[in-house]
């Protein structure tokens, strides 16, 4: 639910996106007794509002409501205006900016690639205006992505499969033989790789398309380098959304490539379904800080390039890492994270390893606990965006921005803590908002 208050024009818009039926009788009778003179409400079309208020009629795609109701209190009639949450984004287009984005829109859910790369590029732009018009873009796709779920039983419409692993693990040349299996079987696959930027120019040197040439060539495949732009975690800002439009343009399997692997690297397992690691047959003292850090999230670890001379020691690894699984909590009460061999050479263990990835997918969606996954990370995901949009006004507020280079100079000749330096920040900028 969420509540906005105009006191200049005494009005009180209520927005409610309400996804569980429940009675709102004694919500609706107590704004009877308020101030307020007009109301605007949203529903969603499954709210049950109680005897005395009919229930509306299906509003266009959005899957929400629109009427009107009288209500009578005292001999004073109220209406109930229904708006709808979409219009809200779209205000303040210019029709040059709405006809750009009904472009992308319609040429993405008619899987246009030109389009979904443009729309990519778009929620990837750090420019304000392109921020905003992303935003109208991706909740229009929202909207025909959710009425697709539902066409589909309410079942996801896309395997979303994270992927990682140390440099020369062979991730790339595993996915160029893995998608043209998936894509000689029928499947649209999506690959978004992410490529480390350079902290000293802020380049990335994004050669995926490089490493997957065939795999590039394939009208089924999509493969879109990004830069993190010295993101933690591996993942960009903006890859929630690519894989939101990647599903909006057709795409049935998502693969999400990171960077290197670490401690921060899991935060790719709020965004997927299933989480691989890849591992190179070799190693030993150097794997056991992946253990704890990473193991710990994995659905399935594959030991790659397990052919040759090399196929003794990936059947060690294979070993130890099994032994290590048996060691870590369980986080699923219906999968047990599984150990394979794979080699993308000769292709030995990879369509093995499908069908296994397969039964994580049947097995999660039958139990719900797909379900409750994806919920969970749309939480994470809309905290993540809240608190860097804090942390951008923060840095951004006059006052801050005027201290932070004094500040800075005082951490570094050491004349102030860093944790004192902050606190001083924080209060100044507390200072000036309640003026």
């Amino acid at each position: 639910m969420r509540l906005m208050f105009s006191s200049a024009t005494n009005k009180m818009n209520i927005l409610m996106l309400l996804s569980h039926p429940h009675p709102h009788q004694l919500f609706l009778k107590g704004l009877l007794r308020t101030p307020f003179r007009r109301y605007h409400f949203i529903f969603h079309p499954s709210i049950h509002l109680g005897s005395g208020i009919s229930r509306a009629q299906p509003f266009n795609s959005l899957g929400l409501c629109c009427t009107k109701w009288t209500l009578l209190s005292n001999g004073l009639k109220r209406k109930l205006c229904v708006q709808t949450a979409l219009k809200d984004h779209t205000e303040g287009l210019s029709d040059k900016e709405q006809r750009f984005v009904d472009k992308l829109y319609t040429g993405l859910i008619q899987g246009q690639r030109a389009c979904l790369a443009e729309a990519i590029t778009l929620i990837e732009s750090t420019h304000n205006r392109k921020k905003e018009l992303a935003q109208v873009l991706l909740q229009k796709v929202l909207v025909h992505h959710k009425e697709q779920e539902q066409l589909n039983e309410g079942k996801p419409l896309a395997f979303r499969v994270g992927l990682s692993g140390p440099p020369g693990a062979g991730k790339s040349t595993f996915i160029e033989y893995f998608g043209k299996m998936l894509t000689e079987r029928g499947h649209k696959l999506a690959v978004l790789a992410v490529d480390p930027s350079s902290c000293t120019s802020g380049g990335s040197l994004l050669g995926d398309k490089t490493r997957m040439t065939e795999l590039s060539r394939d009208m089924n495949a999509y493969i879109r380098p990004s830069p993190t732009r010295g993101t933690l975690g591996g993942v960009t800002r903006t890859t929630n959304e690519a894989i939101l439009l990647c599903e909006g343009g057709g795409y049935d399997i998502i693969l999400i490539e990171t960077v290197g692997v670490g401690q921060s690297e899991f935060a790719v397992a709020d965004m997927v379904d299933m989480f691989i690691l890849l591992l190179p047959p070799a190693g030993g003292d150097e794997l056991q800080g992946i253990k704890r850090g990473i193991i710990e999230m994995a659905d399935l670890v594959a030991v790659t390039k397990s052919d040759g001379d090399l196929i003794v020691p990936a059947r060690r690894i294979q070993a130890e890492y099994v032994s290590a699984l048996k060691l870590l909590r369980k986080r699923s009460e219906v999968w047990k994270p599984k150990v394979v061999r794979i080699s993308a050479r000769s292709g030995e263990g990879i369509t093995e390893m499908w069908d296994k990835m397969k039964e994580f997918q049947g097995l999660m969606l039958t139990s719900g606990e797909l379900t409750a996954k994806r919920r969970k990370q749309q939480k994470v995901w809309m905290w993540n965006l809240i608190q860097e949009s804090v942390l951008e006004h923060f840095k951004t507020h006059p006052t801050v921005r005027e201290q932070i280079p004094l500040l800075e100079n005082k951490v570094l000749s050491g004349a102030l803590s860093p944790g004192l330096a902050g606190d001083l920040l924080l209060k100044a900028f507390k200072s000036k908002s309640r003026d």
